[in-house]
């Protein structure tokens, strides 16, 4: 059992905290059974699991190398205020452009928790990926772990040039639709949904930047009904894409009928 901070491994868990340490290993941490458990039952490799000494292991750890630890050492690491007593360090995945009909594109979006959010919500509704601006909050910051419950392992993630992947996009068949709160903007629901659609949300203060769009085919907006300025952009990223696969649903039962 490992009972210093000082012990060489502790201190390359604690530099997992940081953006670059992350980068440069290769690997992140992540806390807590459901998000281990997650990890465990998708494709990510797991080099190991960190636990508490006294805290029962899960059935499914036996194959994986298990480092015990002091519960000083694990508060040391723990980037929670309760932590439950487990993490992983996880390798990250091999980027591998999303494929389907339905993508999320995300520019400049730097909430953790929006963008946690909008990773689980894309998962629960049936997206089939997600492209990530260069400029959005990284993936791989804990409380973007903790937001996405999990569905970071299920959902597939790719970071590119927004602009160079649209053009891409549109070259195989993809409508692009905008989010926006502007004078042209067209109400969600009057429009129709192509088999191909990719959604595109912007940065939470400045939106979708101006040369992104003008790439897009479409600008559409949520009604705002009360007081309210705007919406949230997890939220508005959640009700276009139920929208989306909705109508996408609909259409196909209609067809087989």
């Amino acid at each position: 059992m490992i009972t210093s901070i000082r012990n060489n491994k502790v201190k390359a868990w604690r530099k997992l905290h940081k953006r670059k340490e992350r980068i440069h290993s290769g690997t992140f941490l992540i806390e807590g059974l459901h998000l281990v458990e997650e990890a465990w039952k998708s494709d990510w490799i797991i080099e190991e699991i960190i636990v508490i000494d006294a805290l029962e292991l899960p059935y499914w750890s036996g194959e994986l190398p298990v480092e015990f630890v002091s519960d000083p050492v694990f508060q040391y690491i723990s980037q929670t205020k309760t932590p439950q007593g487990i993490a992983a360090v996880v390798k990250m995945s091999c980027p591998v452009k999303p494929a389907g009909n339905h993508l999320l594109l995300i520019d400049a979006v730097q909430d953790p928790g929006n963008l946690g959010t909008m990773v689980r919500t894309a998962d629960a509704s049936g997206f089939d990926g997600i492209v990530l601006g260069n400029d959005t909050v990284d993936l791989y910051n804990d409380k973007v772990i903790r937001a996405t419950q999990g569905s970071l392992f299920h959902v597939p993630i790719f970071q590119a040039n927004l602009k160079d992947e649209i053009m891409e996009l549109k070259q195989h068949g993809f409508h692009v639709w905008a989010t926006a709160l502007s004078d042209n903007a067209k109400p969600y629901y009057e429009m129709a949904t192509n088999d191909k659609l990719a959604l595109m949300v912007g940065n939470e203060g400045s939106g979708l930047q101006t040369e992104l769009l003008q790439l897009a085919d479409t600008i559409v907006t949520i009604p705002i009904y009360g007081k309210a300025e705007s919406l949230n952009v997890s939220v508005a990223a959640g009700i276009l894409m139920y929208h989306v696969k909705l109508v996408a649903d609909s259409n196909e039962t209609n067809y087989n009928i």
